[in-house]
This record gives structure tokens, C-alpha cells and sequence, in this order.
């Protein structure tokens, strides 16, 4: 199967600049082509899962890809999905999340020297030195404001009377500046991104072919959301991250492990890169054994991104917890100063300190509810104070906050 079939097969199309002249172009060549990521996070998050299994898919078939980090673009910040400015990140900021977001990349995408080895950019090389009057002179008289102002993020911003400052207006130039300089210099022909980024990518071909007379493409990937409308890579406690420092393996099964029944098939598809036969039999799976289908997705998907081995003990911590009742050492775990925990600490205010609840009210109406346990034991009173007589072997207790959220709570003595 070629790239493109198997691209369309797992559902990863929605838009394409000329579909029949690119799956020619792939059929017949090695391609190079692009994914960006602005560097807003020190991690990249569930929500750019799907172009990272793109790269990997490029990879599979033999295909280059190049991933640009938006190390300038990052300082304007896409105005697309969003009704205010971004926050401007400082170089230490940026640096940070460059490294963090390069830390995801790497879990997924073989980087070196090969053939089909990704390489890795940061558009600040290009973009921190460029000469505006230069720029405007050779790419400003070839871009339409027109046609700019039909972006939608644009034209939203305008028909709702929003502001939309001038740097934010630059950022279509930038990112179709973007394509051109990977067309010149490493012969890149295809950007790939979501279908938000359609105007801004349309922008890019555009530019390449009256600067370059370059034929280049663009191909877009549907906006995903879950089958409750949620935005893919959300969780009631906010991204799904890719790096282990900021969301353990365990967290990350355990999303997964708790989607909707309705998600499963289109993650598997999506995500699990099952061959055709390994997809029937999960279908089958599905129709026999939800749980035990949802169990293997859950561990296909950790695998990939954190390894075997810390899929084992995600499954392992998972089964323990809901299968056998116990406590494992590989719950997501805070440490909290003995002396604090001997002094004793409001039951609220540790349920924030848990990151189980987002403020002592909300812990207070969690209680009120029924929804809270301490070592599996319901709390009752929303006045409690927790102190070291709660800990097991005088070093943890468990905290829960309903049936799937529990955090290990650990007695830290401080030298």
C-alpha cells in the first residue's frame, strides 16, 4: 500500500491541494515533507498525536520528514482557534519547551542520517535575522492582503469585532515564508497539518509557486474531537502530555483506558497502527469484550509512546488498583513534607495539593458528593485535617477522587 492509500485507509485525510498530482508524486519518489510545532508547552500533548503518527507513517514508507519548531513563530503566536493574543514566551520559556517538545518527538520518530531519518528545524535559523525590507520586496509583492483577510482566523476575529493586532496578521506570512525557505534549501514539497491550518498552508503553495515555481502541496487531517464533542487530547485535568516528567505512563493508559465506547474503533485506526488483521480482530474484541478491547488499545498506545516495559507496569498498577484492590507503587504519586503531614493538613487543601480538585470549594463540593476517599474509605466530613496517623508504614496514603482518580500521597522528610 502506498503512503497515500494508507494515509486516506486510517483516516487521516480532509483536505488536499491536488491529491491526484501528490499520490503520483509519491508513488514514483522519495518525499519531503513537513510537520510544524509551535512551542508553546514543554511537551507536545495527545492533540498532536495525530500528525506525529503521520511522521512515523512517512517513515514507515521510506518517505523524509522534516519537523519545524516554532522557535520565532512561537513569539507572535497562530492567531488560529483563538479570540485573544497568546502569552509571549521569554528565551528561557522557549528554550524549555524547544527541549520538551523535542524529548516527544524523539519517543516516536527515528532521527539520524538515513534516507527516511527525520530531521529536526527550528525556524528561528531563517526567520530571527530577516531582512524586512528584503522580505517585502521579494515576498510582499506576491502576497494577496486580500486573500488574507478570507483566513478564517482572520475573518473571524474581524466579524466578531475582535481585536487582531498586526503581529498576529503576520503570522500566515511567516509560516508560508516557512514552506518556501524547506522548499529551497532541503527540496520539502509537502506540508501536512490540521484542517485549521488549511488557509495558512493554501498560503505556503501559493507563495513557493510564484517565488520558486515550485509545484508544492498541502494536505489537511480533521479536526478531531471525542465522541462527547470533548477536544482530542483533553482530560478533566487538562492536556494529555507525551512526556513522562509531566504526566506519568500510568495517567496516560488510563486516559486511554477510559474512552468512550463509541471512540474505540477510530482510535485504534487512528493510533494503534494495527495491521488489517490485528484491526478485525479488535473489532471482534470490541463485540465480545469491551473491557478487555479498551485494556489492549490502552497498552498498544502506551507502548508506543513510553515503551513496553512501562506499559507492563501501567497495566500491572491499573490491575491491582480496580481488579485486586490494592495500592501499587507506580500511582501517580506527591511528595509532601512529613512535618506538614505530622502537623496535619485540611482535607481540601490537600485534595489541591493532589491536583484532584482545582480549588478548596470544588474539594468541598467533591465531599459533599460522595466522591472522595482517603485508603479507600469515603470522607465524610469536608472539615477533616489529615495527619501522619493516616499513613501506611508511616510513608503513604491514598487519595481518590471517584472510581478512576487516585494519587499516592507521600511522606517526604526534609534534611
Amino acid at each position: 500500500m502506498s503512503f497515500i492509500k494508507d494515509f486516506i485507509a486510517r483516516g487521516y485525510l480532509y483536505q488536499c491541494t491536488n491529491l491526484d498530482k501528490l499520490t503520483q508524486l509519491f508513488a514514483t519518489q522519495r518525499v519531503i515533507a513537513y510537520v510544524g510545532f509551535d512551542c508553546t508547552a514543554p511537551s507536545l500533548h495527545v492533540g498532536n498525536l495525530l500528525q506525529i503518527m503521520i511522521l512515523r507513517l512517512l517513515q514507515h514508507h521510506g518517505h523524509q520528514p522534516i519537523i519545524v519548531i516554532g522557535g520565532a513563530t512561537t513569539k507572535i503566536g497562530d492567531p488560529t482557534g483563538r479570540d485573544d493574543l497568546r502569552k509571549i514566551l521569554d528565551h528561557e520559556e522557549l528554550t524549555k519547551n524547544i527541549n520538551g517538545i523535542k524529548n516527544s518527538l524523539a519517543k516516536f520518530i527515528k532521527f539520524g542520517d538515513g534516507a527516511s531519518d527525520a530531521i529536526i528545524l527550528d525556524n528561528s535559523e531563517w526567520l530571527e535575522h530577516i531582512n524586512y525590507l528584503g522580505f517585502l520586496r521579494d515576498y510582499g509583492r506576491l502576497i494577496s492582503v486580500n486573500r488574507m483577510l478570507t483566513l478564517d482566523s482572520v475573518k473571524a476575529r474581524i466579524d466578531r469585532e475582535q481585536a487582531l493586532t498586526f503581529l498576529e496578521f503576520n503570522y500566515a506570512l511567516l509560516q508560508a515564508y516557512d514552506f518556501c525557505q524547506l522548499n529551497k534549501k532541503y527540496g520539502c514539497v509537502l506540508q501536512i497539518g490540521g484542517s485549521d491550518q488549511w488557509g495558512n498552508i493554501v498560503m505556503g503553495v501559493d507563495l513557493c509557486h510564484k517565488f520558486s515555481k515550485q509545484e508544492v502541496y498541502g494536505i489537511t487531517t480533521p479536526l478531531l474531537t471525542t465522541s462527547s464533542g470533548q477536544k482530542m487530547g483533553k482530560s478533566v485535568n487538562g492536556a494529555v502530555w507525551l512526556n513522562e516528567e509531566i504526566l506519568s505512563p500510568y495517567e496516560y493508559y488510563q486516559f486511554w483506558r477510559n474512552c468512550a465506547d463509541a471512540d474505540l474503533t477510530r482510535f485504534a485506526k487512528l493510533y494503534a497502527e494495527f495491521t488489517d488483521a490485528e484491526f478485525a480482530e479488535f473489532n471482534h474484541l470490541i463485540n465480545s469484550n469491551i473491557n478487555a478491547a479498551k485494556k489492549q488499545l490502552a497498552f498498544k498506545l502506551t507502548a508506543i509512546c513510553h515503551g513496553e516495559v512501562a506499559a507492563h507496569d501501567a497495566l500491572t498498577t491499573a490491575t491491582k488498583l480496580f481488579e485486586h484492590k490494592t495500592i501499587d507503587a507506580n500511582l501517580p504519586t506527591i511528595f509532601v513534607a512529613l512535618d506538614q503531614l505530622t502537623n496535619g493538613i485540611p482535607i481540601c487543601e490537600l485534595l489541591v495539593i493532589a491536583n484532584l480538585v482545582s480549588s478548596k470549594s470544588e474539594g468541598s463540593r467533591l465531599i459533599r458528593g460522595g466522591g472522595a476517599k482517603i485508603n479507600d474509605h469515603p470522607i465524610n466530613d469536608e472539615n477533616m485535617v489529615v495527619d501522619s496517623s493516616l499513613l501506611f508504614d508511616q510513608s503513604y496514603l491514598k487519595l481518590s477522587s471517584g472510581k478512576k482518580k487516585h494519587i499516592l500521597i507521600k511522606a517526604k522528610t526534609l534534611s
